[in-house]
């Protein structure tokens, strides 16, 4: 695979630090994103970091949007008194 745009579950499984045996199971389970080229598989490097855990999705902005109102809404005048100090 020459392409720039996309890795192999090789390639990806050494990212990891896991086996390509791990990497195939996920890409099988549909847990990682991947195209079926031939009987290999390809992933696309835009969803590297997704796998990493460098990018948020929507649902995780979701939660912490959502963690933080509680937070405020619950602690919100400690909160204050905290940051006056």
């Amino acid at each position: 695979m020459k392409n720039n745009h996309y890795i192999s579950i090789q390639e990806l499984a050494t990212i990891l630090g896991i086996s390509r045996i791990a990497v195939y199971k996920k890409v099988k389970s549909g847990r990682i994103k991947a195209m079926r080229i031939g009987r290999g598989f390809a992933i696309p490097k835009r969803y590297v970091d997704n796998i990493l855990g460098k990018t948020l999705g929507s649902k995780d902005k979701q939660e912490i949007d959502a963690a933080v109102k509680k937070t405020v809404k619950e602690y919100g005048e400690v909160l204050k008194l905290l940051g006056r100090e």
